[in-house]
């Protein structure tokens, strides 16, 4: 669906056509136009309290891209040694991150205090404070999607690593590091299933009524 205008593109077809993008970036960088506004469908997301305990790094400096990289690269072979051999050579192929190749990285952070001591809704779930942030994300993705922008979620690295790299104040932690860049196409099935890591579940094994076994 590459080529379908981001006017004509229904927010069903983004949430079908989007994927965690490794391979395909086309290599050019994400005008700031386009940038602005997909960080701005992110900045609209719902947040408990309205404390919008989300910031955005945009990360384009190419000795910082690089030095992700190569601590990203680090873990991978470490997760790759932990797994038997042959989850091992399934894994093997998979490609984890497009840092260098989309030009682009945003690093997404939460900062727990944002709003003050009373935050309205987060006293008896502390956890909504993330999971807004977590909202901002999915809002930037599916509207990176429909600007026909790939978006690749890293999670492989140390959280201290990249505290430091970008310069967070304490206190404000790093929740994602998002390769953001045009891309050549879309994958129609997610690299996980592709490659036989993962299958992905049925809505039916997934739905339940009035009560979890129901």
């Amino acid at each position: 669906m590459v080529g379908v205008s981001a006017d004509h593109l229904s927010v069903y077809d983004a949430i079908r056509l989007r994927r965690d993008v490794r391979a395909e970036f086309s290599g050019e960088l994400v005008d700031d136009a386009t940038l602005w506004r997909i960080l701005d469908a992110a900045h609209r997301a719902p947040s408990v309290g309205n404390s919008q305990p989300w910031d955005f790094v945009v990360v384009r400096r190419e000795q910082t891209l690089r030095a992700f990289a190569a601590h990203v690269a680090d873990k991978r072979v470490q997760f790759r040694d932990s797994l038997p051999p042959e989850r091992a050579a399934t894994f093997d192929p998979i490609k984890i991150d497009g840092i260098i190749e989309s030009g682009t990285g945003v690093v997404v952070t939460h900062d727990d205090s944002r709003g003050g001591p009373q935050i309205l809704g987060r006293a008896s779930v502390p956890e909504t404070g993330v999971y807004s942030t977590v909202l901002a994300i999915q809002n930037l993705w599916l509207a990176a999607t429909a600007e026909q922008v790939g978006v690749g979620w890293v999670s492989f690295y140390d959280p201290e690593f990249l505290r430091a790299l970008v310069d967070l104040p304490d206190g404000i932690k790093p929740v994602a590091w998002l390769c953001v860049g045009p891309v050549r196409e879309f994958q129609q099935v997610p690299d996980l299933e592709r490659f036989g890591w993962r299958s992905g579940r049925a809505l039916t094994e997934a739905v339940h009524h009035e009560t979890f076994g129901g």
